[in-house]
């Protein structure tokens, strides 16, 4: 990882880290719970060839701040994240692409800077409305999400870091009782930086801080700002959606119906992919992204 440089950026109040390579237009790469920087190892690799290539760890994670508050995980101090880091890198556009939690702040971010961004890829991370749709009808994405109730709780840090963070282990670096896509590289990576003090409880303020999950009580979906409300505007930024078909966190129903919300659209199913397609196939990710962002 020679051609990497480690960076710090004073912010929007905080210090985030992050990993950049390469020159030219800004494209900047967004990881989700409960990854940092080194998720986008193979694009930073990739589009650092012909574009500055940027992965950060969120705040909240690894190496950047992690304020105590659960409020400053609350979206648009997320989104600033974002705006504020590719202004210090002196870009006033740029590509944005989302993967799982940084999926759902890229989903976020046109609604407050539309101008800012080229294009938009997201990759199984579903949008706020067919998903507030998804946890309120579909009983199969209700039982998926039941882990949100656990991640929102106060026994979550003492739950998944307990033997050694076993239970993210078996969730993350394993999925179906076998050995996934990580190198044992990658599994001392993710140990480091899911050990570094409050990572853990950064990660899962992101959570608590957005409410999210399904219904407490059957029927009942909690008392918050409906999404629809928020987008009532389709996003008109040209998006692609990539996404793992056997994700079993986040089904494929979040799909359905999703093009009233984005108006210019291009989804590429993977269907032996999981939730963690982009460690799983990331010469296809990247050759997607490629694709759709020189088109």
């Amino acid at each position: 990882m020679s051609m990497f440089q480690h960076e710090y950026a004073d912010v929007n109040g905080v210090r985030l880290h992050y990993v950049t390579a390469g020159k030219g237009r800004l494209i900047l790469f967004v990881h989700g719970f409960p990854e940092f920087w080194y998720e986008w190892k193979d694009q930073l690799r990739e589009f650092g060839r012909d574009y500055q290539a940027v992965a950060l760890d969120m705040r909240g994670y690894n190496l950047s701040s992690k304020p105590a508050e659960v409020e400053q995980y609350r979206m648009k101090y997320l989104v600033e994240d974002l705006r504020a880091l590719a202004e210090h890198l002196g870009h006033k556009k740029f590509i944005l692409v989302g993967h799982d939690w940084g999926g759902a702040v890229c989903w976020s971010f046109p609604l407050y800077h539309p101008d800012l961004l080229e294009k938009l890829i997201i990759i199984n991370s579903p949008h706020p409305i067919t998903f507030t749709r998804e946890l309120r009808e579909n009983p199969a994405q209700q039982k998926a999400s039941q882990y949100m109730l656990m991640f929102r709780s106060p026994q979550a840090e003492s739950i998944l870091s307990a033997d050694d963070y076993g239970e993210l282990r078996r969730r993350v670096l394993y999925w179906g009782g076998q050995k996934s896509a990580f190198t044992e590289e990658d599994q001392k990576a993710y140990l480091e930086a899911w050990s570094q003090p409050g990572a853990l409880t950064g990660g899962l303020n992101y959570y608590r801080a957005a409410r999210v999950g399904p219904p407490v009580t059957p029927g009942g979906m909690e008392s918050r700002k409906s999404a629809r409300d928020l987008y009532l505007e389709p996003i008109r930024v040209p998006t692609l959606v990539i996404w793992g078909e056997q994700d079993t966190a986040l089904l494929t129903g979040n799909l359905d119906g999703l093009e009233p919300y984005v108006a210019d659209l291009t989804i590429k199913r993977i269907p032996e992919g999981s939730h963690w397609v982009v460690h799983e196939v990331p010469e296809l990710i990247s050759f997607y992204i490629r694709e759709f962002i020189t088109a």
